[in-house]
Order: C-alpha cells, then sequence, then structure tokens
C-alpha cells in the first residue's frame, strides 16, 4: 500500500463510528497491518475536531484544582551575545505563533460542558526589562530573580495567552531571552523547537526577508483527533490490560526519608542540583552496560533504583520515565503536548544481585515501549488511583535519561549572535524527586531535581554521592547483592559506624540519683523539671516537695536497710514519692496498681513493708491491713500525713 493509499485509508478510519472503526483495526490485524504506522491526517473535518487531547484533558483538570498554581509551566532560558536588534528579536520570537496552531489556542467549557480548544488571534507581547545599569554581580542575581517569577506567574487557561515572552537587557551587547508556556500545549521537545524557530525568524529578518519555516503537514489538533480516534477503538484497552497486569491493585507511595513533613498542600517550588560523572566512571559505566547487555539507561535506572530501595526499605519500586512520544516524522516539528509518562516497576530485595535486577528491568523496559502509547491520563483513570494533592499517583519520583542533547552553544547564527542556555536555581517541580541524565559532546552529565518542601540541599547532595558510588560498586562485580554494594563515603562511614556509636560515657555511680539531681537544683533551680499534661514542676519545686515527704517518712522510722511501699499511678506524685524515699535513706518497692488484689497482697507480704505511699483513688482496691499508708493526694498537707490504715479508710490527720 502506497502512502496516498494509507493517508485515504487513515481519513476514512477517522470519520467512522466506533463500531466501524472497531472492525476496520480488526480487519487490518488480521491482513497483519499495523494501523499505528499509517499517517496522521490534516484538516479531517468531524464535530470533535477540537477536543484536546487526553493529556490536555487531565491538565485541565489539575488546572482547575489549582488555577493559581506554577507547577506545569515550562520556562526556558537563552543568553544572546552579540548586537541584537530589538524589534527584529519580537518579531522572530512571535512568528512560530502564527504557524502552530497551539501557541493561539485557549480551552473552554462549551454550553453542553465538552472542553474545547478555541483559537485566538495571535497577539504575543514581548515585555523589555533593562538591568543593564545594575552591577555584574547584581544583574545575574536579577536574572535569575526574573526566571523564577516566570516559572511560577499562572496562566489563565480560558483566556491566554499560554506563551510569555521577557527579553532581559543586561548589557549593549547581552540579553536574556525568557519562555514560559504552559505544559497544556507545550513539552520539553517544544521548547527546542521555538527556540529553533526563533532563531531562523530572527535570522530572516536581518536580511529583510520572509522567514521561510519548515511546512507542518499537521496541527496538534490533527494528532489529538487521530489519537483518540485509534485507542477508543481498541487499542487502549489492549495497552491497558498490560499495564493492569504490570502494576497490580497495590500502589504503594514511595516513602523517602524527608527533611520536613509533606504539606497536604505542596508549593511546588524546587531547585536543581548539577553534579558530574567522572568521564573513567563514564567510560566503565558503558562498558558494563554492554556486558550484560543492557542500554546505558537501564544500568543508571537500576542504580537509581537501589538508591531508592536503600532509602526507603520498600521492596516494590515505581519510578515514571518520560517518552517524548515523537515516533512519527508529522510530528517531530510540532509544538504540542505529546511527552507521555510510563511507570516502571522494579521489585527487589538486599538479596537481589545486581545482574539480576538489570535483566529484570530490561524485561519490562522493554515491555513498556510495545505499550508506550497509551496516555499516563488513561492509566490513572483506569486504576482507580486513590487522588491526592499532596503527592503524584502512581510514582513520586522521575527518572529521565537523554542520550543525546544538542549542545545550544554549538548552534551556528547567520546574524553572528552566539546562544548559551541559563541555569537557575528556583524552579518549579511536580515531584518529590527527579533525576536527569544527559549526554551532551560526549560527555555523561546528571541533576537531581527536588521539592523544596521536602529536602535540603544537603541531603540531595549527599544522596547525588551516594548514586554515584552505587554506581561504582555495581560497576566493580555484576554478582552482588544489592544490600551489600557500599554507598557510604570514607567519612560517613567513619561518623556512622564508629564516632555515633562511641556512646561510652563514665557514668558517677557512686553517687545515688537523688543526689544528682540534687546537683542539678543547684544549677537550674527553675528549669522544667517534671510535666505531666498541662502541671510542671521547677526542679526547685521538685525538691522541696520531695523533702518535705522525705522527712515525714524519716519521723515515721524509715532510714537504711527499711523498704517502702509505692503504689500510683503515673504522675507527679509517683516522682516526688520515689525521690522521697531515696533521700530518706529507704528502698522503694514498686506496686503496679494494675496488678490482682491477690499479688498485690503476696508482694506487700513477701517484701515486708510496713508503709505504702499510694492515692486517695486505689485505696479501695489495695490490701494495707497491718501498714501504714501515706495519701499523696490528700488536700492541704494529707500528703505528708500518715494514719493507721484499714482496707477502704482514708487518710486523717
Amino acid at each position: 500500500m502506497n502512502a496516498e493509499d494509507s493517508l485515504k485509508l487513515a481519513r476514512r478510519f477517522i470519520g467512522l463510528p466506533l463500531e466501524k472503526r472497531q472492525l476496520f483495526l480488526q480487519a487490518l490485524q488480521k491482513e497483519g497491518v499495523e494501523f499505528s504506522r499509517f499517517p496522521i491526517p490534516a484538516g479531517v473535518e468531524v464535530e470533535d475536531r477540537q477536543a484536546p487531547s487526553y493529556a490536555q484533558q487531565r491538565m485541565w483538570v489539575l488546572w482547575q484544582l489549582d488555577p493559581g498554581s506554577g507547577a506545569y509551566n515550562l520556562p526556558g532560558a537563552v543568553r544572546l551575545k552579540g548586537t541584537l536588534d530589538l524589534g527584529r528579536a519580537g518579531a522572530g520570537v512571535c512568528q512560530p505563533g502564527r504557524a502552530h496552531e497551539t501557541l493561539r489556542t485557549v480551552f473552554r467549557r462549551q454550553a453542553d460542558e465538552r472542553l474545547m480548544q478555541v483559537a485566538l488571534e495571535p497577539s504575543l507581547a514581548v515585555e523589555h526589562l533593562d538591568f543593564s545599569e545594575l552591577a555584574a554581580h547584581e544583574r545575574e542575581q536579577a536574572v535569575n530573580d526574573a526566571a523564577t517569577r516566570q516559572s511560577l506567574l499562572p496562566f489563565d487557561l480560558e483566556n491566554g495567552p499560554l506563551l510569555r515572552v521577557q527579553l532581559l537587557k543586561l548589557a549593549a551587547r547581552e540579553h536574556v531571552l525568557l519562555l514560559t508556556l504552559h505544559h497544556i500545549v507545550s513539552d520539553g521537545w517544544s521548547m527546542n523547537v521555538l527556540i529553533d524557530e526563533f532563531i531562523r525568524c530572527y535570522d530572516a529578518h536581518e536580511r529583510n526577508a520572509v522567514p521561510q519555516l519548515p511546512a507542518l503537514p499537521i496541527q496538534y489538533s490533527d494528532y489529538a483527533l487521530w489519537q483518540r480516534r485509534w485507542l477508543e477503538a481498541g487499542e487502549q484497552a489492549r495497552q491497558l490490560d498490560y499495564w493492569r497486569a504490570r502494576l497490580g491493585d497495590e500502589h504503594p507511595v514511595l516513602e523517602l526519608p524527608t527533611d520536613r513533613p509533606r504539606p497536604s498542600m505542596p508549593s511546588y517550588r524546587g531547585a536543581r542540583h548539577n553534579f558530574a560523572i567522572d568521564p573513567q566512571l563514564a567510560a566503565q559505566l558503558r562498558t558494563c552496560a554492554q556486558q550484560h547487555n543492557v542500554t546505558l539507561f537501564m544500568l543508571l535506572l537500576g542504580a537509581f533504583n537501589v538508591l531508592l530501595h536503600r532509602y526507603t526499605g520498600q521492596g516494590d519500586i515505581r519510578v515514571g520515565v518520560p517518552i517524548a512520544n515523537r515516533n512519527r516524522t508529522e510530528v517531530e516539528g510540532l509544538i504540542g503536548f505529546f511527552v507521555n509518562t510510563q511507570v516502571l516497576r522494579t521489585e527487589l530485595t538486599g538479596q537481589t544481585r545486581v545482574n539480576d535486577l538489570l535483566q529484570g528491568i530490561k524485561e519490562h523496559a522493554l515491555g513498556a515501549q510495545a505499550h508506550q502509547e497509551l496516555p499516563f491520563e488513561r492509566l490513572v483513570e483506569a486504576l482507580k488511583v486513590e487522588r491526592s494533592l499532596s503527592h503524584t499517583p502512581l510514582f513520586q519520583v522521575m527518572y529521565n535519561h537523554q542520550p543525546v542533547v544538542a549542545d545550544i552553544a554549538s548552534v551556528s547564527t547567520a546574524s553572528g549572535l552566539e546562544l548559551a542556555l541559563v541555569e537557575w536555581q528556583g524552579r518549579t517541580t511536580q515531584f518529590d524527586l527527579t533525576l536527569d541524565t544527559y549526554e551532551t559532546s560526549g560527555t555523561l552529565h546528571a541533576a537531581l531535581t527536588y521539592a523544596s518542601d521536602l529536602f535540603d540541599a544537603s541531603s540531595i547532595q549527599r544522596m547525588a554521592g551516594h548514586w554515584l558510588r552505587l554506581l561504582q560498586a555495581m560497576v566493580a562485580d555484576g554478582e552482588q547483592r544489592i544490600g551489600e554494594l557500599p554507598m557510604l563515603a570514607a567519612d560517613e562511614q567513619q561518623v556512622l559506624v564508629h564516632a555515633w556509636n562511641q556512646t561510652a560515657r563514665a557514668y558517677p555511680t557512686e553517687r545515688g540519683i537523688h543526689h544528682l539531681i540534687e546537683d542539678q537544683v543547684r544549677a537550674t533551680p527553675d528549669a522544667p523539671a517534671l510535666t505531666f499534661g498541662a502541671a510542671t514542676l521547677t526542679y526547685a519545686q521538685l525538691d522541696t516537695r520531695a523533702n518535705r515527704l522525705a522527712h515525714a517518712l524519716r519521723e515515721k522510722g524509715v532510714g537504711p536497710d527499711a523498704l517502702v511501699g509505692i503504689c500510683v499511678e503515673r504522675s507527679l506524685d509517683m516522682v516526688v514519692g520515689l525521690l522521697a524515699i531515696l533521700k530518706a535513706g529507704g528502698a522503694y518497692v514498686p506496686l503496679d496498681p494494675e496488678y490482682p488484689r491477690e499479688r498485690l497482697n503476696y508482694m506487700i507480704e513477701d517484701s515486708g513493708i510496713q508503709w505504702l505511699l499510694s492515692q486517695r483513688s486505689l485505696l479501695p482496691v489495695l490490701p494495707v491491713d497491718g501498714i501504714e499508708v501515706i495519701v499523696l493526694d490528700q488536700p492541704d498537707g494529707c500528703s505528708t500525713a500518715t494514719a493507721p490504715s484499714r482496707p477502704g479508710s482514708a487518710c486523717t490527720r
């Protein structure tokens, strides 16, 4: 079948009702023809042509839940060095907006409650800010602040625009271009497309020529329509069966140890820690991957899974992995929300060997690749995951590997502008933690983006070091058990294993506890010593009450070798009584009021105690014949009064 016939069949398929589309796909499958290889037709006029994609529908729901959030903003910043014509720069940015439907689109509910994409007249405004009068260090801080503000400023999906542009002047020949799009119309690939087309348009305007952008074979709405028709006709059910079986019915939250409790409503503020991967280690990783017959992505993900397992102690690790979803030539040059997310599940224990771990990851990664078209949004809906604003569904940690990342600094421009990406500390993140690895100019790099609500920078830096050491250990021996892989640096090992275990202390065993408390009374008399409920005793108050009771005990004959029973509920009186017995020179016999009466009677008779400290509420249940009871909680001095006791008697003066 030639390309023209395939296109005609695709157009026909999209216009068919659901039942006929299902029969159409079944007929193709019998002939061994994959509909996914058919081209995406442009401009098919059907009733729901302007309906959003599945990904856009979910983004709309998230925006409605929190319209003031910048969590799903996609910011980018490019440094421009050289002579820059501001007017032509503005025109260069505006030109892509005329070509890409998504950049002049908003989203609105219709009268019948359907969500539709609505076209707007392109009216993109470029905001100019001048920082050239600031000192050098102030200019960079101003750029960082401006980029952070733009990345957090929310969009209005109903009224737009969904692209913001700022041009910052740092010097006569140095500017920074800030581009911010909402995720509902863009993804990371789209940002690269936008920057590339800006350069093309600016160069053309510099030559007083009309920009010649590559012709777009389709628009994003064509792709969204094609995706809905294909998945609804049976492909969604086929792929969903795989993911249901793979992920199961339980979807545990990854409980990483955090520096702060998880907030009920996250701020989505994040920060990024970039760190280097030693070239020698990178070469060893590539060799190790070949030896295990896995890709570098699988090896790096394996080490990340081990890190998460060691940090959490959990054996069921779920990591989100984004895929560009641009495996068709028609969509390569489009600006739109194509990226999809897969959930890669890894089950492991401390006894799992490195090689077994990697082979399991390989098997599941290949299975996911064969079922990559199912939108993440449909998976979340089908699995009926309990929603929570405090964390993302199905996974909380993401890993993204980009084998080849073009270096924007190597891009040549006809206008002579030199380009460089601008990194800044502040950013937004929807996840607890994201590991990015990427290769540029033959060098392997890594970065951890983390939720500032949860983690401190120092914790993430330590985590990066642990991951690198796990990589080194996995390269060294693929037969090791992952629970035995060394993760700590030498100084951490010293602190955790040795320094923190040096707990031996010289204790003054020649002195009683009541003497040590008296030392504290002299040192900090007004400091809180006891707290029970709303009541508090300072060290001075505790000592005064214990001394008063101790004198009363001595008057009754308590001294060395004398045993005094104490049967009280947990209270301030308990500590006062114990301390008073020791101060009087005696020894206490603890009697638990929860014990049966027979047990208490045996303990009293066996110990031969003559005195018992207790509380008024316990007297009716205590066998106190023949012993003297001192009631600690009687009012107005009865706590130091004594009386011969009978079962059920109260203290009398």
